[in-house]
């Protein structure tokens, strides 16, 4: 991996360097949040989770704007943009006391940093070979792998000096990935050349005649339900036939196991995906997943919940990278933004993933939600290979 970032450019290296950088940020703070805002806006759970779901949802929703900007703009003013609004988002959340400017600032955050998510995701396009482009896109995911990691630990140990102290420290993380762009950026960052449609609307048309970005995106989607949150269901299913001590190891042992695999094998197996195979590739790590569902179904102790999750983590290695391949291939170049902007939106679905397993168990015998999480591995398949097997032309006008 190493060797691989020496022969990047250095704007590319400056990419992957916001990546951890914002990436740990968000992981000191955000799985803080749900005690901060029990204990300072003194709010109901049921509240918490519309607070902290409309925030997600509000900005992968309007990243999708963000994407059509980095179409039409020079980079360095953008980054530096997005840059300045994730920092001000965090000094914003630390300093109010007013709820409603706590989630106008917490949507400022999501919005700031799902775009600059898209810039990095759209620079490889522009500043890679195509034959790079799976080990950067590997590279990238180890590297928020890392950060989760590692940035739960930290917020832990600073916030048992002071409740604010991790929004403080994310704002100086984001601060310094500022400072570095602002002095090695390149000031000549611009668009892809091409004739693109003049207006965001215009553009939204051309999205939508597109059929192989929108089965890639409700596939996506669908996929999210199983991968985006599965601590959160897990957790779940754990209450709901154990206890809490049991769910608490379980969850500990899983994402630790997660954590680990994404960091060894990541970067190892994620540069073999190449786009002569991406269909193959897919249809592999979307069967990962379902025998790793499985295997949580039938898990009894400890090390079959860490086999399972072992299992179901080569699946997100291998779906992740390749999601993101394709996308890049279909993206006509002056485009590539809102178009990944658009892929963005499949995060939606990881938000659903604990609303659904909670109708799961207050409707089915417990064993049932693996069933339906599998149905949605299936549904998302369809659509994937729908969208990977069907001509579409490349929209220029």
């Amino acid at each position: 991996m190493l060797a691989a970032l020496k022969r990047y450019p250095l704007q590319v290296n400056l990419l992957l360097c916001s990546t951890l950088l914002l990436t740990l940020a968000r992981a000191i703070t955000l799985p803080y949040l749900v005690i901060y805002l029990s204990t300072n806006f003194d709010l109901a759970v049921s509240r918490i989770g519309l607070l902290l779901g409309g925030a997600l949802v509000g900005g992968s929703l309007i990243s999708l704007y963000g994407g059509y900007l980095i179409d039409r703009m020079p980079g360095y003013r953008l980054i530096l943009g997005f840059s300045a609004c994730f920092v001000a988002a965090f000094i914003g959340m630390c300093l109010t006391d007013n709820l409603w400017l706590f989630f106008f600032f917490l949507l400022g955050f999501n919005f700031a940093y799902s775009v600059t998510d898209v810039v990095v995701k759209t620079a490889f396009g522009r500043l890679l070979a195509a034959g790079e482009q799976s080990r950067a896109f590997s590279i990238r995911y180890t590297l928020i792998n890392l950060a989760y990691a590692i940035g739960p630990f930290i917020g832990a140990g600073l916030a048992q000096w002071s409740q604010k102290l991790p929004f403080m420290v994310s704002a100086a993380l984001g601060g310094l990935f500022l400072l570095a762009f602002l002095r090695y950026g390149d000031r000549d960052m611009r668009p892809a050349a091409g004739v693109a449609p003049p207006s965001f609307l215009a553009v939204m048309g051309v999205l939508s005649r597109d059929r192989r970005l929108m089965y890639f995106t409700v596939g996506g989607a669908f996929t999210a339900v199983v991968f985006g949150q599965f601590s959160a269901y897990l957790s779940q299913y754990l209450v709901a036939t154990g206890t809490a001590e049991y769910a608490y190891q379980v969850i500990q042992t899983i994402l630790g196991v997660n954590a680990v695999t994404v960091i060894c094998l990541q970067y190892l197996l994620g540069k073999r995906i190449d786009n002569a195979h991406l269909q193959r590739w897919l249809i592999v790590g979307l069967g990962l997943f379902v025998l790793g569902i499985v295997g949580f179904g039938l898990s009894r102790h400890l090390a079959h919940w860490g086999l399972a999750m072992v299992v179901f983590t080569l699946g997100e290695i291998i779906v992740i990278p390749a999601e993101y391949m394709f996308i890049d291939r279909i993206a006509p170049p002056h485009l590539r933004g809102v178009y990944y902007g658009t892929q963005n939106l499949s995060n939606l679905g990881g938000g659903a993933g604990p609303v659904l397993v909670g109708f799961a168990l207050s409707l089915w015998a417990p064993h049932w939600v693996f069933v339906m999480l599998a149905g949605c591995i299936a549904v998302g398949a369809f659509f994937y290979v729908a969208g990977a097997s069907r001509p579409s032309p490349r929209p220029h006008d």
